[in-house]
């Protein structure tokens, strides 16, 4: 059994451009679903902010593209057989150019579902169904260092409370890509004696999707 990645020598990546979209017509319910769009000039291994209708399981989500063909590309790994049915969307190829250096901490808070009382005069135990899911939100305590490029590209997006797609890459090569909404305010904090940091919030849009290399 392969052992579980640890939080060092960790790359980070953050959306630099994004190119215009280009529209999906169709989304198989396969393993992995094939995502049919005329002409779409992708290649395998590109990341791609798919957008849809209808298949919500797909919505707002990064995917690596595989199986790249003129009018077709596969949703690398992503089994959408038991999802809903695709009406319209379209995708968007992602450049990660802006890489960050600078991040001390991570945490991660939401993605539970609500809980919602189903129980009747009947039942003798209470019956829970899972509702929505909250938003998952990243709080990130960055070193204070103006010269690290994917700072300043987060500050950026901040002002102008941009979306931007996110990838991690762990040394044992596990990666994770979504996309979110940035919040960087720049300002440093801390105490005495301590290195001056400053936070760096992101609300996922959907939910991540991994890769085990």
């Amino acid at each position: 059994m392969s052992q579980a990645p640890i939080w060092t020598g960790v790359s980070v990546f953050m959306q630099s451009a994004i190119a215009g979209a280009k529209t999906v017509t169709g989304i198989t319910k396969a393993n992995p679903g094939v995502a049919a769009a005329t002409a779409n000039g992708y290649s395998n291994g590109d990341y791609v902010l798919l957008l849809a209708q209808g298949m919500k399981e797909v919505n707002n989500r990064m995917f690596r593209v595989s199986g790249a063909a003129t009018d077709s590309f596969s949703l690398e790994g992503e089994d959408t057989t038991g999802y809903s049915t695709f009406s319209s969307g379209s995708a968007q190829k992602v450049t990660f150019g802006n890489t960050f250096s600078n991040f001390a901490s991570v945490s991660v808070s939401g993605g539970e579902p609500d809980k919602i009382d189903a129980t009747t005069i009947h039942d003798t135990i209470k019956k829970i169904r899972y509702g929505m899911f909250s938003a998952i939100e990243f709080a990130i305590q960055a070193q204070w260092n103006l010269s690290d490029a994917g700072f300043q590209a987060a500050i950026a997006a901040s002002k102008l409370k941009a979306e931007r797609a996110f990838m991690f890459v762990f040394e044992s090569g596990e990666r994770m890509v979504f996309n979110g909404t940035v919040s960087a305010s720049g300002v440093p904090t801390g105490s005495t004696g301590q290195i001056a940091v400053s936070p760096i919030g992101i609300s996922v849009n959907g939910v991540p999707t991994y890769y085990s290399s």
